[in-house]
């Protein structure tokens, strides 16, 4: 009972910083110095975030995506429908895998990485020391460190899915004898708008599940350096666990909606 309440009040805990930091969304309009600080450590963070994760994420969903329709072409084959390679790679990227790879990756080097420097910044008393500076360290840490997980999981899943169809077309193409204009063929007339849109959303949140697991495990830490090490431990664990359950829960919902 004890894990239970702790799990539900850390949820808790993570959904009101996720909620805070949407709420912050407007001061991007504004004019005040408050308002391109906010800006300018948010565009710092996108680029953080997304710039060393591009390679592995296209990497990690081209031979995820190549290693299943090795696994799955021979027995499509079997059937004499290989061609449908194409319908697994479409839908299995774009509704599921994209934006779960891409969560997983970010959360073993983004959220590890955003909890090891807010931990070490606690460890420090650097965000005490920003307080006696009436700096708000929610808005000038934990904000642009959730907005970039959240678009940069997006983006990179868009990026994925694309990586994960290529894998597929690699192994049609070069393994099964697939003509490359027949699969991108197959791979249209297989796949609709809602496939896209509802990976994107899961992607939209699995970005506010990493960044807020991570501010609020780094922000949490106590003690020294030993500590850091646990925070970022616990962020991936935490991340992957709460990943794969929100994944579950989007897809009841999701499935709820079309067959209703």
């Amino acid at each position: 009972m004890n894990s239970l309440r702790r799990a539900t009040a850390e949820v808790g805990a993570i959904s009101r910083m996720v909620g805070g930091s949407l709420r912050c969304l407007p001061r991007f309009l504004g004019t005040s110095r408050k308002c391109a600080m906010l800006r300018h450590h948010t565009v710092q963070q996108l680029a953080r975030v997304g710039g060393h994760s591009v390679g592995i994420v296209v990497l990690v969903v081209f031979v995820v995506g190549a290693v299943i329709s090795m696994q799955i072409g021979p027995l499509l084959r079997d059937y004499g429908v290989v061609i449908m390679i194409a319908d697994v790679a479409g839908i299995g990227f774009l509704r599921e895998l994209g934006p779960m790879l891409t969560a997983v990756v970010l959360s073993g080097y983004a959220g590890a990485s955003i909890a090891a420097e807010l931990g070490t910044m606690k460890v420090g008393e650097e965000i005490d020391a920003l307080r006696a500076m009436a700096i708000d360290p929610f808005l000038h840490l934990v904000v642009p460190r959730i907005l970039a997980c959240i678009v940069m999981t997006t983006c990179l899943s868009a990026i994925g899915d694309a990586s994960g169809v290529l894998g597929g077309l690699a192994v049609g193409t070069f393994m099964m004898g697939i003509d490359p204009a027949a699969y991108l063929a197959e791979l249209a007339w297989a796949t609709e708008l809602s496939d896209l849109i509802s990976g994107l959303a899961k992607a939209v949140m699995f970005g506010g599940i990493v960044g807020g697991i991570a501010c609020r495990f780094g922000l949490a830490v106590r003690g020294g350096a030993d500590a850091v090490g646990r925070a970022a431990t616990q962020t991936i664990v935490w991340s992957i666990v709460t990943l794969i359950l929100a994944d579950l829960l989007f897809t009841i919902g999701f499935y709820a909606i079309r067959v209703g």
